[in-house]
Parts: C-alpha cells; structure tokens; sequence
C-alpha cells in the first residue's frame, strides 16, 4: 500500500529552516539571506529594548517572513513577467520605470502572503508573537503599509525589527553599505520609526560584517511536525503542482518496501521525495508554465533544481541525509540527467527508485500543457526509457501505484468539508477557475462562489492558497 505521508516527520527547528531556504530562492535571494536577517533582527531587537522573548520573535519572523512567497507568486508573474527576478528588483529597489506593481494590485497579493505566512506559524505552533508579525510583515510606521494599514504603535514591534534588518541585507549586498545607509535613512519615518534608525546607524556596518557568519539556527522550538509542510508550501508556487510531492513520498516509500530496502532507507526516501522539489522555487513561473520547447538558458536553469535540494544540506544540516538523496531525484543511469550526469554504477538502489517515482507520478498528473497519461502508457514511455530508469525500481514504482492507497483519498471521517466543497477546492487548488470547476462538476459558476464561500468559512481561511495549504495538512483533499 501507499504510504501516508502525514507520518513522515521532522523537528520544527528543520522545518524552519528549510522553509526559510523556499522562501529565500522565491524571492530571487541568495540561500543565508532569511539567517542573516534572523541575525541582524535579533540585534535590531536588542538594541530597541525587547526581551528574550522579543529577540527569539525577531529570529523566528526573520526566518519565515518569506515563507508566504511562493502562495503569490502567480500574482508577481502576472505583474512583473517574471516572479522570481522581479521580486528581487522589488526588494532592491530596482525595479525599472513604469513597471505594473502598484499599492492597489499590491494589496491582494500580500493579503495572500501574511495570510499563508501566519498560518505557516500556526501548523509549527510557534508563539502568537511570531504569527501576529508574519500576518503584519509589510504595515510601515507612517500608516502606508500593507496589508492592514495599520500605524504606529498598532504594528506588532518585531515587524519594525525585521523589515529593518532586512532592508539592512538586501541594499548593502545591492548597493553597498553606504547607499544602504542612505537609502534606510530615506524611509525613516515612514517604513520603520526615525528613533529606530537613529539607534542602528552606528552599529549598521559591524553588524553587517559580523552577519556573514550567522549560522541562523532558530530558537529551541520543541516538537516535530510533518515534513510535507515544506513540499505543500514550495507547491503553492504552481497551483498544479499540489500534492505532487506527497505522492512521490508515497511510491517512493511503498517501492522501497516492495525492493527490501531496510526501514531506515524507506524513510529516507520519504523525507527525500518530500524535499526534492525544494529548488523549483528558483525558477520563474513562466518557466514552468510554457508549453512548448524550452530554450537553452530556461533548460540550464531547471537543470538547476537539483543543485539547490543539495545545497540544502548545507543550511539544514539536520536533513542534510535526506537534501543529499533529494538531489539525485533527476540523475539518469545514462548520463543524461543533472545536475551532476551520474551514471548507473553512481546510482545506489535508493537513487533509482526516486528517479522513477518522480518521473511516473509527473506522467500520471495533467499538467497545463498535456492531460494525464494513463497508466498503461506512462509505464510503455517508462520502459521505453530503459537506458535511463533502473528496471527494476520502475517495476517497484508501478507496482506500489497499483496497490493504491492505504485510506481514501475523500479524507478522514471527521472533515469539516461536505464530499461537493472537497471536490470544489481539490479543483479550484489545482488552478482551475470558476467556469471550469463548474462545468467539470455540472454545477453553475454561483454554486462554485457559494461553496468556496463555505469552504473558506469552515477553513477559517479567506485565500485560495490559505485554504488549499490548510486543505492539504488536514488531508481534506
């Protein structure tokens, strides 16, 4: 049988940092951007007067504040053409003139952030500082701020901490110290308070420094969580994509079983698949989206994807293991794969059953360009493949998905969610628009409206994203 994914663990502290590792790549950031923030905040924080508790607040908002990026992505897409590098011109403050992002179309799309943000806290079940901070992160002290406008005293402190020390990373990796300066001294007032700024200035350029180094390991936060929060989040980015590394967990795991691999590498493998898409979140959506052949510098850069799974090890290093095998998710025993060009005698048992998990649960899925492809003839395209997929792990994979899954996929007796809204939102999740969910279900467009309404109310949700991340952890779809 399949494997329920929801079993598949991993301490909050990794978790965190993993997701902070998403949110940076989404953001055009350079991995240690969110711990060197975390870092700088934490120092922001001192210098204002906050508590441990105030400081371990500023480190933790730090490290997550980007972890609702992916959620709006298609809305930057849409705006600035590409998610990903338009981003971080915003962030840089180089975006050039007459571009589209405006504070009106800007508002829904950090209304969706915070939103998915804070819930991210929730699920980790972190302190209400750091949730109220991640629902408030983009408020400016002079009320002009998103999503709320709130002003003044009203904006949770750790958002003045953070939004500071972030604008202190980004502008002097841009610019340099000095117009970094320049430039922050600009929005005192407006962004975060003058006194703030007035307090940091002299300290600015040690602290920098001294952030290079910063490891930005998260305060001790006990207790573990299920893995497949990083993948469900990373999946946001491509409304499509949802729940397709759960899936590949789930072959994966069952397939190693069916092989003998032993317990320990069958969890691997799960933790693994759940990981290997991380680096996907670097590539801009109208990558993934195009239908037709990719030019040259597009297949470059999704030959990348691989690369940053491994440098996850590095930055988490408590799912180093796991970022290592998530690597090798797109080797081929031919050479062909990337991003290394391994070759069969390189390629442990493990290695191949995750490439052909990953590859079979691609083919069974629609995607924007093509339908899904039935069974028998994802496994005809596999085998025809036999120079690049192990046999063997193929068989194993095949016969894991025949076997189907261990529970139904409607969800678990107790959902809040009637059998019509579940189909609903595992549409509307998906991408699809109104129209579409309505004529694939034969229901009109205003049943659609009024279902998602009730979905969203009993989700305690008000954004599609919201409601289908929330949707996935509870496994109501």
């Amino acid at each position: 049988m399949l494997y329920d994914t929801a079993t598949v663990a991993a301490p909050v502290v990794d978790t965190v940092q993993a997701l902070a590792m998403t949110g940076d790549l989404a953001m055009g950031q350079p991995p240690g951007h969110s711990p060197r923030t975390a870092h700088l905040a934490a120092l922001v924080a001192e210098a204002d007067g906050a508590g441990l508790d105030g400081i371990a607040t500023a480190r933790l908002v730090a490290l997550l504040r980007w972890s609702g990026s992916t959620a709006n992505a298609a809305g930057f897409a849409a705006l600035l053409g590409d998610d990903v590098a338009g981003r971080r011109a915003m962030l840089d403050r180089t975006l050039p003139a007459g571009h589209r992002l405006t504070p009106a179309n800007a508002l829904p799309l950090a209304r969706v952030h915070c939103e998915v943000a804070g819930d991210i806290a929730r699920m980790l079940a972190l302190p209400a500082g750091v949730e109220d901070g991640l629902r408030h992160l983009f408020e400016h002290a002079n009320g002009n701020g998103l999503p709320a406008r709130l002003r003044g005293d009203d904006i949770p402190g750790v958002v003045r901490h953070v939004a500071l020390a972030g604008d202190l990373e980004i502008l002097s990796r841009a610019h340099g110290i000095d117009t970094a300066l320049r430039l922050v001294g600009r929005l005192a007032g407006r962004k975060y308070p003058a006194r703030l700024v007035e307090c940091i200035v002299p300290h600015a350029r040690g602290w920098l420094d001294a952030s290079d180094g910063a490891a930005g390991v998260p305060p001790a936060t006990g207790g573990a969580v299920p893995l497949a929060l990083v993948a469900d989040v990373l999946e946001l980015k491509l409304p499509w994509l949802a729940g397709y590394s759960r899936r590949v967990a789930g072959l994966a795991r069952a397939a190693a079983d069916l092989a003998g691999l032993p317990a320990a590498q069958q969890q691997c493998l799960a933790r693994a698949a759940l990981l290997h898409g991380v680096g996907r979140a670097a590539i801009p959506n109208r990558v993934w989206n195009h239908a037709g052949k990719l030019r040259q510098a597009e297949l470059e850069q999704v030959r990348r994807v691989p690369y940053w799974s491994a440098r996850m090890a590095t930055r988490v290093p408590g799912l180093a293991g796991e970022a290592h095998l998530a690597s090798h998710a797109y080797e081929r025993l031919d050479g062909s794969g990337c991003y290394r060009g391994l070759v069969h005698e390189a390629l442990a048992p493990p290695h191949r059953i995750l490439a052909a998990a990953a590859a079979w649960a691609a083919l069974v899925a629609p995607r924007p360009w093509r339908a899904p492809y039935a069974p028998a003839a994802a496994a005809a395209l596999l085998a025809a493949q036999a120079g690049r997929f192990d046999r063997h792990a193929v068989e194993a994979v095949i016969a894991a998905a025949r076997t189907g899954p261990a529970q139904p996929q409607a969800g678990p007796p107790s959902s809040p969610l009637s059998d019509r809204e579940a189909d609903v939102l595992r549409r509307v999740s998906t991408g699809a628009g109104h129209a579409e969910t309505a004529r694939a279900l034969r229901i009109s467009t205003g049943a659609v409206r009024a279902h998602l309404h009730g979905i969203f109310d009993k989700l305690g949700c008000a954004t599609r994203p919201a409601a289908t991340l929330k949707a996935l952890t509870l496994g109501l779809i």
